[in-house]
């Protein structure tokens, strides 16, 4: 039997369709809501035939999430953005698209609400990402009390926006860069081991708490590039970048977001970003809380490169 409608924003993302997957395994009815349906249709082969609805939904207009979260039993928010580029803009997506989905959910009487932000979510932070975030929390916390916030570390897997991104940048260039000398301290977070634990806090209704989330190991920004360069068997300078030059390097990822289809590489705000560690605090509960035990690195990342190697995923090193 169904345990009922969920919908689900920002559905079709590096995030969605890990959660998506896991929403139809424990058998939930999804809608699954995203921007443009005409390129999401892999997620309706995620379920039983009728499980996943895809609906057009934009968390900017009120009008299209209201009509989302009609006749829904639960509601997640994985809509989020890691850079500006036209109409996408932090304030507009991760705050008033929030507020937008904790109006309708408090309309429509849904109570089970898991809303994603991320560490280092603060009203006071030097990165508009990170106060964004933290506006969208308040947004949906003095809207829906139920509803569950959930803080990840960066996330890992196939096709993720840091591992993939550097290995790939690997294979262009002979110099990776240390931004601000790699000290600052990361806890990568596998997707799916997130993805359970939005699936489980649903699962059992969420009671208004607040989820910091993260891996089980802690790594510095230069110790992870030598894992990256070590996965796809290449060796590269890593040139240590002070962060005036690293803030410099983000003004023209600032100018490249203005040209459409174009992902910067690096922009300013993220530069504000890699100062802050993204480790968690131990104010919150996380993973374990949850009955869950994390991937590490070592046992997914590996084969997620195999085809960033010079031989693909079939080379062997010579032995000496």
């Amino acid at each position: 039997m169904s345990k009922g409608l969920v919908c689900v924003f920002g559905a079709d993302g590096f995030l969605g369709r890990y959660v998506v997957r896991r929403l139809a395994k424990d058998g939930w009815r999804i809608r699954a809501c995203v921007r443009r349906p005409h390129i999401a249709g892999d997620l309706k082969v995620m379920g039983g035939v009728g499980q996943v609805q895809l609906l057009q939904a934009n968390v900017r207009y009120k009008n299209s999430v209201q009509n989302a979260v009609q006749g829904c039993d639960a509601v997640i928010n994985l809509a989020g953005l890691v850079f500006e580029q036209g109409r996408q803009k932090f304030g507009t997506v991760h705050e008033l698209g929030a507020k937008n989905i904790a109006d309708a959910a408090e309309k429509n009487g849904v109570t089970n609400f898991v809303h994603i932000s991320a560490i280092g979510a603060s009203q006071a932070a030097n990165s508009k990402y990170a106060r964004s975030k933290a506006g969208g929390e308040r947004a949906v916390q003095n809207t829906v009390a139920s509803a569950d916030i959930l803080r990840p570390s960066i996330l890992f897997g196939e096709g993720d926006g840091f591992f993939t991104r550097f290995a790939g940048l690997a294979g262009i260039t002979p110099i990776l860069p240390l931004f601000g000398a790699g000290k600052t301290r990361f806890q990568p977070l596998y997707v799916d081991d997130l993805a359970q634990a939005i699936c489980r806090i649903i699962g059992k209704g969420s009671t208004g708490k607040t989820w910091e989330l993260a891996g089980p190991q802690t790594y510095t920004f230069k110790e992870l590039l030598q894992f990256t360069l070590d996965c796809i068997g290449k060796k590269r300078l890593l040139v240590p970048l002070p962060w005036s030059i690293s803030s410099l390097l983000g003004v023209f990822g600032d100018l490249s977001g203005y040209i459409p289809l174009v992902k910067p590489f690096l922009t300013r705000d993220q530069v504000q970003m890699l100062k802050t560690d993204s480790v968690v605090s131990g104010d919150f509960p996380g993973l374990s809380d949850l009955g869950i035990q994390g991937e590490t690195i070592s046992a997914i990342v590996p084969d997620s490169l195999t085809h960033f190697r010079k031989y693909g995923q079939f080379y062997q090193s010579p032995v000496n």
